[in-house]
């Protein structure tokens, strides 16, 4: 796998917290333990475009005032979802 920051090859899969602001804007979470990448080249840590659509997906499909201002990444995934799929995802 190759770093998406730097091209470096020196990148391994981890959790990582992360903060997320909610679709609405009214606020940021912490979301624990999400898949992410770390980079031994640059140091980056960040998620891949597939993490980052799950996530977004999720928070549009959600009751979010349910969530704590800190939820582990398992959780936010397993919240009930009240939408069937994400109408504002256009790709």
């Amino acid at each position: 796998m190759t770093c998406e920051w730097c091209s470096s090859e020196q990148t391994r899969k981890t959790e990582a917290d992360v903060y997320w602001e909610l679709p609405d804007g009214t606020r940021a979470i912490e979301i624990t333990a999400a898949p992410s990448i770390v980079c031994g080249g640059c140091s980056m840590v960040y998620q891949e475009e597939e993490t980052i659509k799950e996530i977004e997906n999720q928070l549009y499909l959600i009751r979010t005032a349910n969530l704590d201002d800190s939820v582990s990444y398992k959780k936010l995934m397993a919240e009930p979802r009240i939408l069937k799929k994400n109408y504002f995802d256009f790709s």
